[in-house]
C-alpha cells in the first residue's frame, strides 16, 4: 500500500469514529461540515483525494485538527509504562516535570512535578483562556500568580489562570510533589460573568 492510500484509510477510519463518537448521521455532519453528503461518503470509503477546504470545513466541524484526520488511528486506550513517561528536567536537575498525556490535545496539559528541597521553577504562560488546576500530592509547593503567592499542601486544590505568568517553589522540608492540570475553559458568551 503506497503513502497515500495508507493516508487515504486513516481518513477513513478516523472520520467514521469521530462521527459515531459524536452520534452524527453523515447526513448531518455532511451538513454540519457544508459539504455534499457524497463527498462525505467518499472520503468514508476511502476513495477520492479530498480538497484542503473539505478537510478543513470537515475537522471544525467534528472539533479537530486537520492533523488527527489524516493521522494514524488511535486506540481508544493506550497505557504507557512508567520508564516510557516523558520526563523534562529544569533547575539543574531539581525539578521533573512527567509529562503524563500520551496524547498531543491544543491547550490541555498533565504534568507530575517534582521538586527537590527548596528548588523552584518559573512556569510558562499557556495558552489563553486555560485555567491551570494543581494539586497537591507531598510537601509543599508555593505558587506565585500575578504578584500573589498561594501555599498548596498535600491535598490542597489551587485554581489560577494559566496564561498568568506564574512560578514554583519547594517551601516545604524536603522533598514536596504535585499534579498540573491544564485546562481550556470557553469564554463567557453572555449573561452574567
Amino acid at each position: 500500500m503506497s503513502d497515500l492510500e495508507h493516508v487515504s484509510a486513516h481518513l477513513a477510519d478516523n472520520i467514521v469514529a469521530l462521527r459515531k463518537r459524536s452520534e452524527l448521521s453523515q447526513e448531518k455532519l455532511a451538513a454540519k461540515a457544508g459539504i455534499p453528503r457524497s463527498t462525505l461518503t467518499h472520503m468514508e470509503s476511502g476513495g477520492g483525494n479530498p480538497s484542503l477546504t473539505n478537510l478543513c470545513k470537515l475537522a471544525a466541524a467534528l472539533g479537530v485538527g486537520i492533523e488527527e484526520l489524516l493521522s494514524r488511528p488511535r486506540s481508544d486506550c493506550s497505557l504507557l509504562k512508567k520508564d516510557q513517561v516523558p520526563v523534562k528536567t529544569h533547575s539543574a536537575g531539581k525539578v521533573r516535570v512527567h509529562k503524563l498525556m500520551p496524547d498531543k490535545v491544543r491547550g490541555i496539559e498533565i504534568d507530575r512535578m517534582e521538586f527537590a528541597s527548596g528548588a523552584s521553577m518559573a512556569g510558562k504562560p499557556h495558552l489563553q483562556g486555560t485555567k491551570e488546576y494543581l494539586v497537591g500530592l507531598a510537601g509543599q509547593v508555593t505558587v506565585s500568580v500575578a504578584g500573589q503567592h498561594w501555599s498548596v499542601d498535600q491535598g490542597d486544590v489551587l485554581a489560577f489562570p494559566g496564561d498568568q505568568k506564574h512560578g514554583y517553589r519547594n517551601t516545604g522540608r524536603g522533598d514536596s510533589r504535585a499534579l498540573s492540570i491544564v485546562l481550556p475553559l470557553p469564554y463567557p458568551t453572555g449573561g452574567n460573568r
